[in-house]
């Protein structure tokens, strides 16, 4: 269905072109008078590379020498990370390609331009302005990214648990990786890393993820109703003229930076209610909610369908060989497990990060860890419901209003068919 074009449309179409026209010799003139715009920004790969930090709290290889956990040592191409005596240890020789930050499963390891919210905000925001997004890594650009371009080392740095909130809320983000461009990477885990995190969201969204390999097909538009809320914005800053109240269908059209407003809001208020719900232990340890469940928990909260597709393992206790030492509860890297009670153990799911780490520590192999779909991570959203019990309660008055007015309608022809009679 082609897009609705109106005046403010034909406006903004004019004004593109007079933009154009309004000093054709301008380039020409700035090269020879000197008095150009600043210069232009340079491309340097390094500008999208950081060093990540590591802290040993929630590491569960710092928590547990004898841990399973290698994510991280296994996903470095350089060997550059060393865990011992209960401290990561990054060393030089790190090539800065992130591929550990996006292994990790407690976030032990992170680098700031990596958090998962950041990467969201960052991806959200090219998909909520243009008609198409590109994730890429620095190897298959080489070149200043456009503002509808995310770049980074490494597209394995991105989250299974990114991927699945962007395809939640965006269908039109793509991937931009040149055939063959992770043949000669040096990053060598990046390519089996990638694959499984962008499969993992795939199959938890249910839907597929865009992919482009010539650099001549990417494309930078922008979408039309975002040129529109760009334009009508820089009316109301030159006027003073509110245009969306001329227009009331521009008054639905909401900012992008509204949009990730929004996103942190949810998240935040979402915080808040587990928080409520179930914020401390017994020992008045606070849980922590890792950014990768955020995203998983405020999506599925927007999209409760979709937790079927999810696969999530959490702790399950035969309490016939429970001793109740509680070392499971200790070791836990979110705090996510307890013992209620006389000592009952139990668990948050939404906080269970699955890592596994208690079921290792259990000496009597009471707890093993159990698969089982995502509804647990369903979080009810309280405006949303009393939104709804309010829509019910309007939808009822009316119908009581109509079958009021149907009533009367009805009595006042009886009474003219008497008269008639």
């Amino acid at each position: 269905m082609a897009e609705q074009h109106d005046l403010f449309d034909d406006i903004i179409d004019i004004s593109k072109g007079i933009s154009a026209l309004k000093n054709p010799l301008g380039g020409v003139t700035d090269a020879i008078m000197g008095t150009g715009e600043q210069e232009a920004p340079q491309w340097n790969p390094a500008d999208y590379k950081e060093k990540p930090r590591g802290n040993s709290i929630p590491c569960l290889l710092c928590n547990y020498e004898k841990s399973s956990c290698r994510a991280c040592i296994d996903a470095c191409p350089v060997n550059a990370i060393d865990i011992e005596e209960f401290s990561i240890d990054i060393k030089d020789m790190c090539r800065k390609c992130g591929l550990c930050t996006s292994v990790c499963p407690t976030e032990a390891i992170s680098a700031k331009r990596l958090q998962p919210k950041r990467l969201y905000d960052a991806i959200a925001g090219a998909a909520a302005a243009y008609k198409t997004a590109y994730v890429t890594c620095t190897r298959a650009l080489r070149r200043v990214p456009r503002e509808n371009e995310v770049v980074v080392a490494c597209i394995g740095d991105v989250k299974p648990e990114v991927w699945f909130s962007i395809m939640a809320d965006y269908p039109n983000v793509s991937v931009y990786l040149p055939l063959d461009i992770c043949t000669n990477c040096k990053n060598t885990t990046g390519e089996e890393i990638l694959g499984d995190a962008i499969a993992t969201a795939e199959e938890w969204a249910g839907t597929g993820l865009g992919l482009e390999v010539d650099p001549k097909r990417l494309k930078c538009e922008k979408r039309r109703e975002y040129e529109r809320k760009e334009f009508m914005d820089n009316i109301m800053k030159t006027t003073g003229l509110a245009v969306s109240k001329l227009n009331p269908a521009t008054a639905a059209v909401t900012s992008v930076a509204q949009r990730l407003r929004d996103h942190t809001k949810k998240i935040s208020a979402l915080e808040k209610a587990l928080k409520e719900a179930c914020g401390t232990t017994t020992a008045k340890r606070r849980r922590v909610l890792t950014q990768g469940r955020q995203l998983v928990l405020s999506t599925l909260q927007e999209h409760p369908e979709l937790a079927q597709n999810i696969q999530v393992s959490t702790p399950e206790c035969d309490f016939s060989k429970c001793t109740l030492c509680g070392e499971c509860v200790r070791i836990c890297p979110t705090h996510a497990t307890d013992l209620v009670g006389a000592g009952r153990f139990t668990v948050e799911p939404t906080f269970c990060v699955g890592c596994g780490l208690c079921a290792e520590v259990c000496e009597e192999h009471a707890l093993t860890m159990v698969q089982h779909d995502a509804s647990d991570l369903v979080v009810p959203d309280p405006e949303s419901e009393r939104r709804a019990a309010e829509a019910a309660k309007t939808h009822a008055e009316v119908e009581k209003t109509k079958a009021q007015a149907k009533k009367t309608l009805t009595k006042v022809l009886d009474s003219v068919e008497k008269m008639a009679d």
